[in-house]
């Protein structure tokens, strides 16, 4: 299959407006003739089912949570960029698309980084409609702050809540639908299988998971908007729940898995305190708006920290490294996630780590206390200072906070085109699930820009275009198609619970995440890339023999849950693996040692790698075959990253 993007012809500030008038639409008696499912309930899913609704469409929206309002949206913290230019410094439309293609290593594609910052002006004003408290300036303007990789101020936030508040108003939003009739709202229930009839994408099958019943669900077009699959390496900032079953299952049904390897870890999360956690805490970028990052400068103060013999606040300035405004000094603490993350990493690999376990560095906010009063930091940061003490047991106002980078967001996800339909028909992805806007490395504060966006100024107009040729005749569930769907989910089940072997799905997790962190984690090489495949192939083998899923199928059945979704990670992380292999430079996230500078930043071969890499499943066991979409610039040039 030849992959076509769909991108509109025309300069690249006018593609998104012409698209929108030269697409086909669905008129509002017609709409209500056409039933959409939407898989996934966070800010993606939730704004995209009530815009569906609000439009006159019929609805079924699908969470395995019992709220949408549990959504993990609610974790993106520190705030959602968008180029409304209120602090008058400078932004525009096209510094924050700029910004966003440099920020992702020249590795996303222009089209729709242009449109995802044309609408971010828009999302602000409906989520101001909304009713989601962003902070205010003291004249009662919306306030802005700083987030890594940009120089302007473009971030609009609610103190350290912003997702949560935003998935409010999209959950009012959705609340408002579902009262009227047009959503459906499945909670608790969570999608095993894709239904394919005529080459379509026309339903789902589900698990109740409270019952247990596999149910299925048919409608003209499926919507994905369920997430990344950052837990495949265990530890990392994502929900316990969060998971990559959906997409998966959908890949295995045609649609192609874009840029797998392109995992960012982020720099700002509370370091690891021992082997019994199941994840890791986040601390929002925001916080290095304020907070400076530093280890000591001598190998001998950092032990002595390590050992509890000095305290860091009794380590005098000249002693500190502030590393990051020494080496970027017109980005300073500002530097993007992958770029903070690395060095972080290099700190403590010399020696300089300030944790009993070596694998920390501080984040100081006592500059900005004594510049701008202990109350001025609480207004911004109250919650997440709060959230650190209650972790770790430690005041921040009073020592700095310890922070390490972790696994947080994916930026490779499903392929999709302008659209945002996958290569299955009538299957769409929104939000994380997809690839399509952050390139080799996400900025801050754009995840809730790109779910809210995709969600409420994207796919709506663009279903239409798939709906408009289609005909208003339903698939029955008892369908063959749908009966084969049901029997092949159950025989899965069936198969995980007469093994009964002897280690829990939590053992194999743990494993597969300790290979995926070790060897495809914040540095790749070819040797670490070789040995990891062999070693996931060992432990899926061994998972299929000597797993112990405890329960039966017709009940809650929590280790069924987790079993169904590790399955699918001991796949993907194989796939994330060959990625990571076959992409030989180093991009954003993407860190080959093999490919870097002198200075040790990340190398792009632009000539050989200036593409979207889209694996299509050849079936089990078999090789993925690689299909390649060219990335063509005409509006950035393609220079080395340079935040200094």
């Amino acid at each position: 299959m030849k992959l076509d993007s769909k991108i509109p012809e025309g300069p690249i500030a006018e593609k998104w407006s012409k698209h929108k008038f030269n697409i086909k639409l669905v008129n509002p008696a017609n709409k209500r003739k056409y039933d959409i499912i939407v898989v996934g309930t966070g800010l993606a899913g939730a704004s995209a089912a009530a815009s569906f609704g609000e439009l006159g469409y019929n609805v079924k929206a699908f969470c395995f949570q019992d709220s949408p309002r549990r959504a993990h949206s609610i974790a993106a913290q520190g705030g959602i960029n968008a180029a409304k230019n209120y602090q008058n410094d400078g932004d525009s439309v096209f510094r924050l698309f700029y910004d966003t293609v440099k920020g992702g290593d020249y590795r996303s594609r222009e089209a729709n980084v242009h449109r995802l910052s044309e609408v971010s002006v828009d999302i602000i004003d409906q989520c101001v409609a909304q009713g989601v408290p962003f902070a205010r300036e003291y004249g009662g303007l919306l306030a802005n702050r700083s987030f890594g990789g940009a120089q302007v101020s473009r971030t609009f936030y609610a103190r350290g809540q912003t997702g949560q508040q935003l998935l409010l108003g999209a959950y009012s939003a959705l609340s408002r639908q579902i009262a009227n009739g047009k959503v459906k709202m499945y909670p608790r229930e969570e999608m095993l299988d894709l239904v394919m009839v005529d080459g379509k994408a026309r339903g789902i099958v589900t698990r109740n998971l409270i019952t247990g019943k596999i149910e299925s669900h048919s409608a003209h077009a499926v919507v994905l908007a369920t997430g990344g699959y950052g837990n495949v390496f265990y530890l990392s900032t994502n929900a316990m729940g969060s998971n990559a079953t959906a997409a998966w299952r959908a890949h295995k049904k045609g649609a192609y898995f874009a840029n797998p390897c392109f995992t960012q870890i982020h720099p700002t999360c509370i370091p690891v305190s021992g082997d019994h956690q199941s994840k890791l805490t986040l601390m929002s970028e925001s916080l290095r708006n304020d907070g400076r990052v530093w280890v000591p400068k001598e190998v001998s103060d950092a032990e002595k920290i390590r050992r509890g013999e000095l305290k860091p606040t009794d380590l005098p300035e000249e002693k500190r490294d502030y590393y990051l405004e020494r080496r970027y000094p017109a980005f300073g603490n500002l530097v993007p996630r992958d770029v903070a993350s690395r060095n972080a990493k290099n700190m403590c690999d010399d020696g300089k780590g300030v944790s009993k376990s070596g694998l920390a560095v501080f984040l100081d906010f006592a500059d900005a206390i004594k510049r701008d009063g202990r109350s001025t930091i609480e207004g911004k940061y109250g919650n997440l200072f709060d959230m650190y003490q209650q972790i770790t047991g430690e005041n921040p106002y009073e020592t700095p906070m310890m922070i390490y980078p972790a696994v947080h967001y994916t930026m490779g996800g499903l392929w999709v085109d302008y659209n945002l339909m996958t290569t299955v028909d009538g299957l769409y992805s929104l939000g994380e699930c997809n690839f399509s806007d952050h390139g080799a490395n996400r900025l801050g504060a754009s995840a809730l820009m790109q779910g809210l966006a995709d969600g409420y100024f994207v796919i709506p107009y663009t279903i239409g275009d798939y709906l408009a040729k289609m005909s208003y005749d339903k698939v029955p569930t008892d369908h063959e198609a749908f009966k084969q769907a049901e029997a092949d989910v159950k025989g899965k089940i069936e198969k995980l619970l007469s093994i009964k072997g002897e280690k829990t799905v939590d053992d194999f997790h743990k494993a597969l995440g300790n290979i995926m962190w070790e060897y495809c984690g914040m540095s790749r090489n070819e040797a670490g890339l070789k040995k990891a495949k062999v070693e996931i192939q060992k432990l899926r083998e061994e998972f299929w023999q000597n797993v112990n899923v405890i329960g039966s199928s017709d009940e809650l059945n929590i280790s069924l849950e987790k079993a169904n979704r590790v399955a699918d990670f001991l796949e993907l992380g194989e796939l994330m693996v060959d990625d990571a292999l076959h992409r030989s430079e180093s991009c954003g996230g993407h860190f080959r040692e093999e490919s870097q500078t002198e200075e040790g930043e990340a190398k792009r071969k632009d000539d050989e790698f200036s593409f979207v890499s889209a694996w299509e499943y050849t079936g089990p066991e078999a090789p993925a075959t690689l299909h390649k979409e060219e990335l063509v610039f005409e509006n950035v040039k393609l220079t080395q990253r340079s935040y200094k």
